[in-house]
This record gives structure tokens, C-alpha cells and sequence, in this order.
């Protein structure tokens, strides 16, 4: 899939500075796509200003870690809540992808929210994103590949000979691909 820009999921922990009104702060934790360590930073402090009231200045980054697909080469299904504004609104979305991890997911997400809606990556939210079982699947277009069995024809096949240095240049008849 042809991307701008790889994603990464970050889990970032960070609380509100102690003060001596309060000692120990509440952590809060956070799990984030962005293409690096900066921009997930900048997200995080983008939620928390949002969700708790927290800004940079108030604030510190307790940790941050790259979180790796644990099965990177079997295909899954995800769901994703998104929140996206339009120039009509602000609107909530479940949507589906059949894809190898969660950021390829994300990514595929990104770039059928811009085909679309036209929505532009810095007015889409990432609510969750969750691993969906074949039986929990809700959208037809991914039903449609679930099915036991499923066969993809190949209607064009065009014969090659094996003996490239004997081939005609020309032929008196059009050959037939379609079987």
C-alpha cells in the first residue's frame, strides 16, 4: 500500500507534575500511531490538553515504547472507532480492514477516510482499534472474503511457448485467453 508515511503504535505514560497539593499524580496511558517518537509525543499532549486538562508545560512523559505486532505475518480482520470532523461536523465511525497488522490497518484507515470522506489525517481520531474474530465480522466487503472455499478466477491467461527463440513475430489468428 502506497503511504506518505509508515505508522508506528507508541504507548506513551505521562501524569501532571507533583505539586504539594498532590504527591503522587495520576498515570494515564495512552496508545498512539505516528509515524515516530516526536509526533506521538505531540499527540499525546494533544489528548491529554483535550481529555484531563494536562498541558506540556504542566506535565511530564513518564515513558514511552514502540509496541510490535506479536504475529506480523498472518492476515486478521480489525475494527477501528474513529472520530473524524467534516465540514458538516464532527462524526463517529466503526470501520473494518483485512490487513497483516494494526498499523497496516491504521494506514489503510487513513488513506479510505481521504478517498472517501476527505477527511486529512490531522482531523481523524483514533478511538480503538481491536482484533475482530471471523464470526464477529460486521461489514459485507469483509464477510465476502470469509466465505470457506473462495476461488479468484484468472479470466486473462495468455499462453507463452516454451521456446522463446522459435516464436512467431506474427500470428494468423488472435489467441483466445479467456476459459
Amino acid at each position: 500500500m502506497l503511504c506518505p508515511f509508515r505508522l508506528h503504535e507508541y504507548q506513551l505514560v505521562g501524569r501532571h507534575l507533583p505539586t504539594e497539593k498532590d504527591a503522587t499524580p495520576k498515570l494515564f496511558r495512552m496508545r498512539l500511531f505516528a509515524p515516530n517518537e516526536v509526533i506521538a509525543k505531540s499527540r499525546f499532549w494533544y489528548f491529554m490538553r483535550k481529555l484531563k486538562k494536562v498541558k506540556k508545560v504542566n506535565g511530564e512523559i513518564v515513558g514511552i515504547n514502540e509496541i510490535h505486532e506479536k504475529k506480523p505475518l498472518q492476515i486478521k480482520n480489525f475494527g477501528i472507532w474513529i472520530r473524524y470532523d467534516s465540514r458538516s461536523g464532527t462524526h463517529n465511525m466503526y470501520k473494518e480492514y483485512r490487513e497483516l497488522s494494526r498499523n497496516a490497518a491504521v494506514e489503510a484507515c487513513y488513506s479510505d477516510m481521504a478517498s472517501r470522506h476527505r477527511a486529512r489525517s490531522r482531523s481523524i481520531q483514533i478511538i480503538r482499534v481491536a482484533e475482530v474474530a471471523n464470526a464477529d465480522v460486521r461489514r459485507p466487503y469483509i464477510k465476502q472474503i470469509l466465505v470457506p472455499g473462495i476461488k479468484f478466477p484468472l479470466p486473462h491467461r495468455v499462453i507463452r511457448s516454451a521456446d522463446k527463440a522459435h516464436r512467431a513475430l506474427f500470428m494468423g489468428s488472435r489467441p483466445s485467453t479467456f476459459y
